[in-house]
């Protein structure tokens, strides 16, 4: 009985050690988490710096501010048409400038407006407060300055733009379709549709939507938007991709170490169809 009340006593000792060394590992497995999904978040280094394409940063006036833009321009000999690319709520991401220099490798100018005033997050809930934080105005004085940047200051644009934007950018693509008529096209990918005619009696270009079907929050505003695209003679082509998760376009990228194949099967697929899509800008 001694024995026992020894090693009672013993272990009673022990007990916060026992708890800091549980703490300490459940920290590294916390940290082992949060590096994984930093890696996955944002990837796409490797393209830009491996990319042949000329690529800038430049300054655009918006109002009395100034915004910093990202442009890839394409290898030809001719000129080419323009998409302004709108990031998802993470900023303008590797991955974003990753995908700007993929539509330059398919003959695209693309030009990617810093609307997050250079931050980037890797935490969802800041992503998401500071861009619920953003002005609608603001947001549409800043394409509205990338838009006139572009059709007036990129010599080597001839003048047709399209508009293209994921997840929070999908949703303002579309919304945005209807408030600049300058727009050739609108991709918007995985955002939300509009649920007002108002929000879609001024659109002058077609839009294409990419969707996921394990994305019902989105997919959702998708027969609305049909209804009133419809109802005002607009012309309106969502797609929605089997087994793809909301953000596919990002998370279905095959250096994604945690790629899931539906997500990479539905990339695949809404890009042949963009490819197709792009080559049809005049």
């Amino acid at each position: 009985m001694e024995g026992w009340e020894e090693s009672l006593i013993c272990m009673k000792r022990k007990l916060p050690l026992i708890r800091l060394l549980v703490g300490v590992l459940c920290a590294l497995c916390m940290c082992d988490a949060a590096c994984i999904a930093e890696e996955i978040k944002d990837f796409g280094r490797d393209r830009l710096n491996s990319s042949p394409r000329h690529a800038d940063w430049v300054d655009i006036k918006s109002g009395d501010r100034t915004i910093k833009a990202f442009i890839v321009y394409p290898e030809r000999k001719d000129k080419a048409p323009a998409v302004l690319v709108i990031s998802e709520i993470f900023g303008l991401t590797d991955w974003v400038r990753s995908l700007c220099d993929e539509l330059a490798e398919n003959g695209i100018i693309a030009i990617a407006p810093d609307l997050h005033g250079g931050n980037k997050f890797e935490d969802l809930d800041a992503a998401r407060k500071a861009t619920s934080a953003l002005a609608k105005e603001q947001v549409k004085a800043d394409l509205d300055a990338t838009v006139d940047y572009a059709l007036t200051k990129i010599p080597s644009c001839n003048g047709t733009l399209a508009a293209c934007g994921f997840c929070w950018g999908g949703g303002v693509t579309f919304a945005y379709a209807n408030e600049n008529p300058k727009l050739k096209a609108a991709y918007s990918f995985y955002g939300t549709a509009p649920d007002s005619a108002d929000n879609v009696k001024n659109i002058a270009c077609p839009v294409y939507g990419f969707y996921a079907e394990n994305d019902e929050r989105v997919d959702a505003t998708i027969p609305k938007a049909e209804e009133l695209m419809k109802a005002a003679g607009k012309k309106y082509e969502p797609v929605i991709y089997k087994d793809a998760g909301h953000g596919f376009m990002r998370s279905g990228e095959p250096n994604n170490p945690a790629v899931r194949e539906g997500d990479k099967k539905a990339r695949d697929e809404a890009w042949a169809r963009w490819k197709t899509l792009l080559k049809q800008l005049p």
